[in-house]
């Protein structure tokens, strides 16, 4: 009697383990298809440029005008003694980048007089590049804040609308 509730007990529960089944076992052994047999999808990029919206050319100097601006003002915070010369230099391109956007939309008379200005800055670029150990750094700073008073009294929006191309 105790064989047959065995036996009935075995039975039972393999009916119900194998009606119920074991998904991780059953997963266990299945075949899965080799990944080399997929034909392989290549990923073809097609750049696209994004052209925003056309500014004025009145709103182009104003927004290069600042960009310079801020630029030029990081500049003067960057020339203290013991300051990272790899950011003096950052400045002092980002300025003559944005001075040579404010040329392009000039006329000739007044880039004449802005070529003056990016020139100055050139050299100071060039000077605090020779200047290894700071020693100068004083007398960059009153160059770069007498540079920056000149093209803001020169080159400000109002003294400078009327020349635009």
């Amino acid at each position: 009697m105790r064989g047959k509730r065995i036996i009935h007990l075995f039975i039972v529960y393999f009916l119900i383990f194998s009606l119920l089944g074991c998904e991780a076992f059953v997963r266990k052994f299945t075949r899965k298809p080799k990944k080399g047999n997929l034909p392989k999808e290549e990923l073809v990029l097609a750049p696209e440029e994004y052209k925003g919206p056309q500014m004025s050319k009145e709103e182009l100097y104003r927004q290069y005008f600042l960009f310079w601006k801020s630029w030029h003002d990081e500049l003067i915070g960057s020339l203290f003694e013991g300051a990272n010369r790899k950011k003096q230099k950052d400045c002092l391109n980002e300025t003559i980048k944005n001075l040579e956007q404010l040329r392009a939309l000039l006329n000739n008379e007044k880039k004449a007089k802005l070529d003056i200005y990016m020139n100055q800055i050139k050299n100071l670029d060039e000077i605090i590049a020779q200047d290894l150990y700071g020693n100068n750094i004083t007398l960059n700073r009153l160059t770069a804040e007498q540079i920056k008073r000149n093209i803001l009294r020169d080159f400000s929006y109002n003294k400078i609308k009327d020349y635009l191309i």
